[in-house]
């Protein structure tokens, strides 16, 4: 049985939550490795709609444990409000199946401020961040200076700790005008929800070596995009974290051979949101109507997504960079009213042809789609199962998807509901 990770392989918002879903019915323990509260995935089970944002997909399902590993960055406030809404509905949360690196980092008040701050600034490009303080509480963290959920359970260490972080942060603040932050505000909030937090707390890469031992499934849940990636995306218009499915070891305390499955999740065109490069943007009716018929818009901030055509450059760059062994394409029904469907299979930048994304911003901006035309196939691919009952031309746009890419295509998804997917191999029998 597989151990499988699960990356979104364009710029996220590619159906992760659907498939996540699927696999973590069958899996024994969800991990979550990276990312914060800025990334959402929305799950429908038994016709009751669940919104997580931090919490792992498994955590609604019965006999799961779920694990925020230490690559996550935790704002207690918000994580305590998400428990509290799923408690809402019916879910029950224990120190049983929710576990939390006793080393994670914590988003304080003041990283949600500062992310505003810098955001607001004429002073600064707006990277189109959501304002979470995700970015400031990873600077914290490669800084040495943050507060790790271990520290809350020591009065005395969490108030130097405070110190030295303050150090930084009223510098900064000072420089631009704002009021210095009340350390003993900061300490009182935190003592206020420091047992709720504390009691989920636990060395989780030595309970995911015990898991292992006993031969439990793990699945890993990234969360965001590969072109997100701090590295190997977009950047500076990217997240702060490492998206690419090695950051699942580090961001956990597993070693690499624990994944032996990785799992691209890969939309069958191509979104947006916020700033940054997008080379086959739509700004048309037709970018409109994908948005509109495949309701894109963010989970987390319900802002709407810049929409355009499938960027198979891209994604097969992804798939070198992640090593994915499957793909599972989502969302193939939007393309079904669509005459003419084009795909990205080269750039042009300047007079030269390239089949790559190059890391320089300004050429990342420069390069133009080469595009191949599939004929659209004109009809309803909404709830198909099997893979023989797709109109012709749709197999051949998700054939050529297939070989370009050079990677298998394991699920196709023609519509939201989880049971309406055609499952071509299925990674947990791998």
């Amino acid at each position: 049985m597989s151990n499988v990770a699960v990356i979104g392989s364009q710029w996220g918002d590619e159906g992760k939550g659907k498939i996540v879903d699927w696999l973590s019915e069958k899996a024994d323990v969800v991990i979550r490795f990276q990312g914060g509260h800025n990334a959402g995935h929305t799950l429908v089970v038994n016709n009751v709609t669940y919104k997580l944002k931090l919490l792992p997909s498994g955590i609604v399902r019965k006999n799961k444990i779920s694990i925020i590993g230490n690559g996550v960055v935790i704002d207690p406030w918000a994580l305590l409000d998400e428990i509290k809404q799923l408690e809402k509905q019916g879910i029950k949360i224990t120190n049983k199946n929710l576990y939390i690196a006793e080393n994670a980092t914590l988003i304080l008040p003041l990283h949600k401020e500062l992310d505003g701050i810098r955001e607001d600034s004429k002073n600064t490009d707006k990277i189109g961040t959501t304002r979470r303080g995700i970015g400031p509480a990873y600077e914290d963290k490669v800084g040495r200076r943050a507060i790790r959920v271990m520290d809350l359970a020591n009065k005395d260490n969490l108030s130097k700790r405070i110190d030295m972080l303050l150090f930084h942060h009223n510098s900064i603040r000072k420089s631009l005008g704002k009021k210095k932050i009340d350390k003993k505000k900061i300490i009182r909030d935190l003592e206020k929800i420091s047992k709720n937090i504390l009691k989920y707390s636990k060395p989780v890469w030595k309970k995911i070596e015990e898991f292992k031992k006993k031969r439990k499934k793990l699945l890993f849940e990234g969360a965001q995009g590969i072109l997100l990636d701090i590295d190997h995306g977009t950047y500076p218009f990217v997240t702060s974290s490492n998206t690419v499915a090695g950051s699942a070891f580090a961001g956990t305390g597993c070693g690499p051979g624990t994944i032996n499955y990785v799992l691209g999740i890969v939309k069958a065109y191509t979104t947006r949101v916020g700033e940054g490069p997008f080379p086959t943007e739509l700004k048309n009716e037709i970018g409109n109507k994908i948005g509109i018929r495949g309701k894109e818009f963010g989970t987390v901030t319900n802002r709407k997504r810049r929409c355009g055509w499938f960027d198979a450059v891209l994604v097969k760059q992804s798939c070198f960079i992640s090593g994915i062994n499957g793909i599972a394409l989502t969302k193939i029904d939007v393309l079904d009213q669509i005459k003419d469907i084009y795909v990205c299979v080269g750039y042009k930048l300047g007079r030269k042809k390239i089949d790559y994304l190059p890391s320089a911003l300004k050429d990342q901006f420069r390069v133009r789609p080469i595009y191949k035309r599939f004929n659209g196939w004109m009809k309803t691919t909404k709830g198909i199962k099997k893979w023989k009952d797709l109109p012709e031309n749709a197999k051949k746009y998700v054939s050529f998807i297939k070989r370009y890419c050079g990677v298998k295509i394991s699920s196709i998804s023609t519509s939201p509901k989880r049971e309406d997917t055609i499952l071509l191999e299925n990674p947990l029998k791998k």
